[in-house]
Order: C-alpha cells, then structure tokens, then sequence
C-alpha cells in the first residue's frame, strides 16, 4: 500500500459542517473510494488555521488520476465548494505533502 498525504484549507467558521457533511458521507462515494484500492483515509484540521492534513493508503496511486472522471466525485466538490478553497473545476484545492519520516 502506498501513503499519500495532501493538504488542503477549510473556510473559517465552517469546521461544525465539514465534519457534519464528512459524518454523513455518501455510500455511493464511500464505494467509489474503496473501489478504486483506498484502505485508508483520515483528514485532521487544524483548528488555529483551519488547514486540513489528509491521509490515505491505496493499493495503486494512478487510481486517483481516475477520480475526479466520476460523476459522484464531482457531485461531492459541488457539494462542498461553498466551505472550502477550489479549483475552477470546483475540485478542492489540495497541495501533496512530501513524506519526510515513516515509522513502521
């Protein structure tokens, strides 16, 4: 399994409804995720700045390049585009962290 670490930013005052949307995620995008190799994926905020720190393993990193062609996937950023940074695409705006230490 491969680790992948991204970053991303919250709209201040919009912590409550990230979590609550993210509490009631879709099975529909739930499915699509594990479909495409996720075991894993975790997102931590910051709450001084409201960075948000993703984490997710997945079988093979070129499934994700398949991601953002789904329908559900871009129903899920329409969906949360009024409290996060994105793109034109409405995809968020999400930056790849380097890996610098790993303990087993």
């Amino acid at each position: 399994m491969k680790r992948v670490a991204f970053k991303m930013q919250l709209h201040k005052g919009y912590e409550a409804e990230y979590k609550k949307r993210h509490d009631a995620l879709w099975p529909e995008l739930e499915q699509l995720l594990k479909n495409a190799g996720i075991g894993e994926y975790s997102i931590f905020l910051d709450e001084a700045t409201g960075a948000l720190f993703g984490f997710l393993k997945i079988s093979d990193v070129m499934q994700l390049d398949k991601l953002p062609d789904q329908p559900v996937m871009k129903k899920w950023w329409h969906y949360m585009k009024d409290i996060m940074e994105t793109n034109s695409d409405e995809s968020p705006v999400s930056i790849p962290l380097k890996e610098v230490f790993y303990l087993p």
